[in-house]
């Protein structure tokens, strides 16, 4: 090996163990198909949820009135969305750790902890809106938001990993924008964004960074 290869080689070293110093690549792009498909199971169960309602509309017994009904499905979505967020976050945490485990990682250090601050932070205030939002029966815009603030959560925890991370938050900001021009239609953005992007980013992920690896 010449002196100038071997140069070359040693700093692409050191810039490998400095990248694996100040940035969490154990993320697998398995997890981010795993959440879509999540996702996806998700909605088309909140729109069944939706469809019943509608057709329960017509066939009101007495003492029961729209409010009850829309009541009714709220805690249905509420318990539907609860459960997509912890299988999601369990089957994410699956594939992560399996991944981390075959290339001798761990998957807590101080760089993965950075990472989830950057992104539980501007999901927990999101959280908070979303559901002021409810509260004050602006429903329609509820998707958006979600979208929304999630983009930026992965905006800007995507300096403590791959950078793949911020353009899927991006896609996810500019859908949620792009949802607020259609409310009404906040379960086919969500659907897109949720489901759609993810299997999408997770599969190109994972034909980049971990096929064949």
């Amino acid at each position: 090996m010449s002196t100038e290869n071997k140069y070359l080689d040693d700093l692409s070293q050191i810039r490998s163990m400095m990248e694996k110093s100040t940035r969490f690549l154990s993320l697998s792009g398995l997890s981010g198909i795993f959440v879509g498909v999540v996702a996806l199971l998700g909605a088309a169960v909140a729109q069944y949820f939706y469809t019943d309602m509608l057709n329960s509309r017509n066939q009101l017994t007495y003492g029961e009135s729209m409010r009850d009904l829309v009541d009714s499905l709220q805690i249905k979505l509420f318990i539907v969305a609860a459960m997509v967020l912890l299988i999601a976050l369990l089957g994410g945490y699956y594939f992560t750790a399996r991944k981390a485990q075959k290339q001798g990682q761990k998957i807590w250090t101080k760089t993965s902890k950075d990472l989830l601050i950057n992104l539980f932070v501007p999901l927990g205030v999101g959280g908070v809106f979303c559901f002021l939002l409810m509260d004050h029966h602006a429903y329609g815009f509820v998707a958006p938001a979600m979208l929304i603030f999630y983009g930026l959560a992965l905006f800007g925890s995507s300096r403590y990993t791959f950078d793949d991370i911020r353009w899927l938050g991006v896609s996810e900001i500019v859908l949620g924008l792009f949802a607020m021009f259609f409310l009404g239609h906040g379960l086919l953005f969500w659907s897109i964004g949720f489901g759609l992007l993810h299997i999408l980013y997770g599969a190109s992920m994972y034909i980049k960074y971990d096929f064949k690896k």
